[in-house]
């Protein structure tokens, strides 16, 4: 039996659905939403007072989502069980004033967030995607999902040396892609464009937080479609993969010790320091007026903080059949071989032994294989939401993901098992 017999393609086929309609955070946390929505949760407002009513409930703040389940008559300090992931991946974002352009090509100026492989976005068809803010005080998603712009690459004739001496792209010079022809630089033409595809009134919008997307729709890739192919993985997985976990529980009807919660934050790749990132108070002020609502005190805040684990689902580094020496000799994540869990002992990650047994324990009830992360002792560590969520919220936290190739990349690559895997393991873990 080939590997795509064995895996539950319907839950990898819904996220290469996610993936693709998810070009933001801002449309990421919408579909999440829409999915949750499905499942009995309802948004409520951040300005308004809250109840505490049992049922599912979420909160949308820019491109960040928490969303939370309360069983029928859960005590004021039952303990949460968080699952925490980002929204946001590396890619080119829109400048304020993005209309520019020389020698008859017209451009878009473009900055570079957080840390892309910058040559995985060069020739490659892009489409332009993100939020619309609007005169009235309202917002609007656009999505212009086609080719539409394109960072054109130096032909070798004129860089003999590239080859041999590797490509070397300066930011501001080499990155701006083009979308057409003209002399003229006009002011306000991506605007004005951006207005007609979201069938608004010219002059409607007055800001804008608008990013580059690959067009190119997710794929299963080889022989026996082991693989998938796409963009955003780091870290839509562990968005799609925690929503799918959440709104499972909530519709499971069993019993539930803890109140199950997805946190999903923006601008983790740039330092989670923002109102929507992990390091803001969006989480602990969820958290804290769901006690409240209950009825609880500050002493049952404490004790319910106290009680909580989260754990921070991030994609991670799979072994490189060619860069295998970058690898610490004894830790070789697989693909396919299920979520790994990531260690870090200068706490890069925030897993501990306690948190291993909790992760452990949650793989072993969902009869789900994991594996373990560590680096390279002469290779730096990446970081993640884990020790920022654990020292700012004073909560137990366990760093998790899945392994997979071409990390902040334009597109990457994940076994096909392994996201069904990872959202059996932490729907596991909501519910203990």
């Amino acid at each position: 039996m080939s590997a795509a017999a064995r895996f539950d393609r319907g839950h990898t086929d819904d996220l290469m659905s996610f993936l693709a309609a998810s070009p933001t955070p801002y449309h990421a946390v919408a579909n999440a939403a829409e999915r949750l929505e499905k499942a009995g949760f309802r948004q409520v407002a951040e300005t308004d007072a809250w109840d505490g009513t049992s049922g599912g409930k979420y909160v949308l703040r820019g491109g960040a989502i928490v969303a939370w389940y309360v069983p029928e008559g859960a005590a004021a300090h039952t303990p949460f069980r968080v699952v925490g992931a980002h929204t946001d991946s590396p890619n080119l974002r829109v400048k304020p004033r993005p209309d520019t352009g020389a020698h008859g090509w017209r451009q878009i100026a473009v900055e570079i967030y957080g840390g892309p492989l910058m040559n995985s976005w060069l020739d490659r068809d892009l489409g332009l995607a993100g939020r619309l803010s609007l005169r009235d005080g309202t917002t609007r998603l656009v999505d212009v999902d086609r080719p539409l712009l394109r960072v054109p690459q130096l032909a070798i004739h004129m860089d003999r040396n590239v080859s041999a001496d590797g490509l070397k792209l300066d930011k501001q010079r080499h990155l701006q892609p083009v979308w057409g022809l003209g002399d003229t630089v006009r002011d306000g033409d991506l605007i004005a464009f951006l207005e007609d595809e979201a069938g608004l009134a010219r002059g409607e919008v007055t800001g804008w937080d608008l990013m580059t997307h690959s067009v190119e729709p997710p794929a299963y890739l080889g022989r026996d479609q082991e693989l998938v192919a796409g963009p955003r993985m780091d870290n839509l997985l562990s968005v799609h993969a925690g929503t799918a976990a959440l709104a499972a529980v909530a519709t499971s009807g069993g019993d539930l010790p803890y109140l199950p919660v997805l946190a999903a934050f923006d601008h983790e790749e740039t330092g989670s320091q923002s109102d929507t990132g992990a390091d803001g108070p969006l989480l602990g002020s969820v958290l804290e007026r769901s006690v409240f609502a209950r009825g609880g005190t500050y002493e049952d805040r404490a004790r319910a903080f106290a009680g909580t684990v989260c754990l921070s689902s991030d994609t991670g580094h799979a072994v490189h059949p060619n860069y295998a020496e970058r690898h610490d000799p004894t830790h070789h994540p697989r693909v396919n071989g299920g979520p790994i869990l990531k260690v870090n002992v200068n706490n890069r990650y925030a897993t501990d032994g306690s948190g291993r047994a909790v992760f452990a324990a949650a793989c072993e009830k969902a009869g789900v294989p994991f594996q373990t992360f560590v680096s390279n002792n002469s290779m730096p560590c990446g970081t993640t939401i884990g020790p920022i969520t654990a020292a700012r919220h004073g909560i137990s936290t366990v760093d998790i993901g899945v392994a997979i190739l071409s990390m902040h990349s334009a597109r990457e690559l994940c076994g096909a098992e392994d996201p069904h895997l990872l959202a059996n393991a932490l729907g596991s873990f909501l519910q203990p």
